[in-house]
């Protein structure tokens, strides 16, 4: 299962690992920094993608992982290739109305109740969530903390 780095506003699940709010120690103020500069860093990013693509401000709870992380790479192209091509001119393209004209969704297969629900309750364990956040903080600690 996969993580995503997340504010207070979350609950304590197991796929969120949250900023840190008491800060004792090196280890734990080190992690802390980390993590608030890459969630700035990602937002800043994501931000920037949904204003250009309307795929990407679309809810995608049923579309499977490849499929996300395809839509991100071609969105992430397609924004380069702009940048770099809205220097030599600017024809006037208006990307919210022609990229909201393409989109059609598919959903695909949908997992089997208690499948979904043996997820969820995983998601949901929150000794789970802890320990990841502990490990999160050890793993960095010891691979970048005495630099």
């Amino acid at each position: 299962m996969g993580y995503y780095l997340a504010d207070e506003i979350y609950p304590n699940w197991s796929t969120f690992v949250k900023t840190i709010s008491r800060l004792l120690g090196a280890k734990r103020k080190y992690f802390a920094s980390k993590q608030e500069s890459a969630i700035k860093d990602v937002e800043r990013a994501f931000r920037v993608l949904q204003s250009r693509f309307a795929i990407v401000r679309e809810p995608v709870r049923y579309w499977d992982e490849e499929m996300l992380a395809n839509i991100m790479k071609v969105c992430i192209i397609m924004y380069n290739m702009i940048i770099e091509d809205e220097g030599a001119m600017n024809l006037g393209f208006d990307h919210e109305r022609k990229v909201n004209s393409f989109i059609s969704v598919s959903h695909g297969e949908i997992p089997e109740l208690h499948v979904f629900l043996q997820t969820h309750n995983r998601i949901r364990n929150r000794a789970t969530s802890s320990q990841l956040q502990e490990d999160l903080v050890e793993h960095l600690w010891e691979q970048y903390g005495n630099e």
